[in-house]
């Protein structure tokens, strides 16, 4: 599924949904998003208004999985067992029809910790010519929108740490987002929330109410255009992900 998108600027992000991010103390966030750098998500803030914050994608960030492996480890160890092999997730999306079970999502779903990823384009591999090839999907009036995610905290080092996911659905029968991905695997789609629901999307406490905004986008008011794979960061940034890896369906 979706493992890297383009996230709006600030200035759009203000201009769009009334959202300001002080990026005096978050930094500003890179042109494109890949697992574990920061982006902007919007959530219902405490008095109820829409709170814009900067997040890492990936609910369970890598730095959290290498903590938790190294307590565990630990704890093996001293009662004279081997050590586990280590097991990492991938966590960007999160599955519609298991959001409910999930060990990692569950909790912030029946909690309804919802926001909501601004976004200008995502990027899927199309392999209609017989090779993977990276192609930009957005809105037909290359306006910015926003997909649905959930956002959960861990206790990091110097405080608590906010990660999101994007919710992902089935796109076996929808035009244009079938395209993606090798013909073998599922088809799955990012939920793009209208904007004359996003409120309605952060506000929503039922789970099961929740559900009904879990649908496609329609196909005619969506664009979707090659876009090659950007040159690699320089050595003082972090090194962009190799789309072989990053590309896959999760």
């Amino acid at each position: 599924m979706c493992v890297n998108f383009r996230p709006p600027d600030p200035e759009m992000l203000d201009a769009v949904m009334g959202v300001i991010i002080d990026l005096h103390d978050t930094g500003f966030w890179r042109t494109e998003t890949w697992k574990d750098y920061g982006a902007p998500i919007v959530r219902r803030g405490v008095d109820g208004s829409r709170e814009g914050l900067v997040a890492n994608y990936a609910s369970y960030p890598m730095k959290f999985q290498k903590r938790d492996y190294e307590i565990r480890k630990q704890k093996a160890l001293a009662r004279g067992e081997p050590a586990p092999k280590p097991k990492w997730y991938d966590t960007m999306n999160a599955r519609s029809e298991t959001v409910g079970s999930s060990n990692e999502y569950r909790t912030a779903w029946s909690q309804g910790q919802l926001c909501l990823v601004p976004m200008t384009a995502f990027y899927e591999p199309s392999h209609e010519t017989g090779k993977a090839v990276r192609w930009g999907i957005g809105l037909a009036d290359h306006s910015m929108f926003a997909v649905a995610g959930l956002w959960r905290t861990r206790e990091g080092d110097n405080g608590p740490e906010t990660a999101f996911t994007q919710l992902t659905i089935n796109a076996d029968d929808h035009p244009l987002m079938r395209r993606f991905h090798r013909s073998e695997d599922e088809k799955r789609s990012l939920v793009i929330v209208p904007q004359a629901e996003w409120d309605d999307w952060l506000n929503c406490a039922d789970p099961e109410y929740a559900r009904s905004f879990l649908r496609h986008y329609p196909a005619e008011l969506m664009r979707a255009w090659e876009f090659p794979v950007p040159p690699r960061a320089k050595k003082s940034e972090p090194v962009t992900p190799a789309p072989d890896s990053q590309m896959g369906l999760i």
